[in-house]
């Protein structure tokens, strides 16, 4: 199987996607006629949408009294989405914050995120570069210069476990971040803390001291408790959930994998995210 949180970048096209809100509908149906192929259906569970068949023209949409359908995802130019950042411009400069090119994964549309990078750049803003790593340096390297901090997820450390969750070889993702630090970039860390994938504590001291022997620039490390905010967003696709009934992670697993991990020598270790007491 595939994890539900992270993908193989070079795998993927981001696209649009139609999605049906069962709270608002309230069955009138018109969208089903009006759908040019056929790709809508409706049953005792609600609307259907047949992923094969829709190509996201849109028509369905502003015939739905209830506003139940909806196109995520929008296309921009890379001047349209600067000209948006830039509205924000003393914000920035008064936090002493910037923007962060992230995603999902920003390799997914890299030359699209190279050019709004140096777009940005031009106009004096701090850029973050929120990655997997789990992407060619070819391709991930000219993003990678450009950046001021560098956001950098490390999930699994075990090579079998990580290429077949992450769909990625792990020496791809390391030998990246190795590179990450060696052009000197600030680096913050992350681990989301996902039941059955990386909340084991040895999974844990394995990436802690990784970073401790390999990653001079790393500012931070941040591990991060497991939510189910997504949830929605897998229902509203019509996607399963591996998850869906998982609990959080409790407090006091959250503070043995920080502890675990400063123990290996490393500092600013942080963790974060909703817990469950016991």
């Amino acid at each position: 199987m595939r994890c539900p949180w992270c993908h193989n970048p070079e795998a993927i096209k981001a696209s649009p996607e139609l999605v049906w809100y069962a709270s608002k509908c309230i069955g009138a149906s018109h969208c089903i006629k009006a759908c040019p192929t056929k790709a809508l259906s409706l049953n005792e569970s609600g609307v259907m949408i047949n992923r094969n068949l829709c190509d996201n023209c849109e028509i369905c949409i502003p015939v739905c009294p209830a506003g139940a359908l909806e196109l995520l995802g929008k296309r921009y130019t890379v001047n349209e989405v600067v000209k948006k950042v830039l509205r924000e411009k003393v914000f920035y400069e008064k936090s002493g914050g910037g923007v962060t090119i992230s995603g999902g994964e920003p390799s997914l549309q890299a030359p699209f995120a190279l050019a709004l990078m140096e777009e940005i750049r031009k106009a004096g803003v701090h850029v973050a570069l929120d990655t997997c790593a789990g992407i060619k340096w070819s391709s991930l390297g000219p993003m990678v210069e450009l950046a001021d901090l560098v956001l950098l997820d490390l999930k699994i450390m075990d090579k079998d476990e990580h290429l077949n969750v992450l769909g990625v070889p792990m020496d791809l993702v390391l030998e990246n971040a190795k590179k990450i630090s060696q052009l000197g970039k600030s680096i913050w860390v992350r681990t989301p803390v996902i039941p059955g994938y990386t909340d084991n504590v040895e999974n844990i001291r394995k990436i802690a001291e990784f970073i401790k022997k390999n990653l001079p620039t790393v500012q931070r490390y941040d591990i991060l408790a497991f939510n189910k905010l997504c949830s929605s967003k897998y229902e509203r696709l019509g996607l399963p959930w591996d998850l869906e009934t998982a609990e959080h992670i409790t407090e006091e697993r959250m503070e043995l994998l920080a502890d675990t991990a400063r123990q290996t020598g490393l500092d600013r270790v942080h963790w974060s995210g909703l817990t469950r007491l016991k």
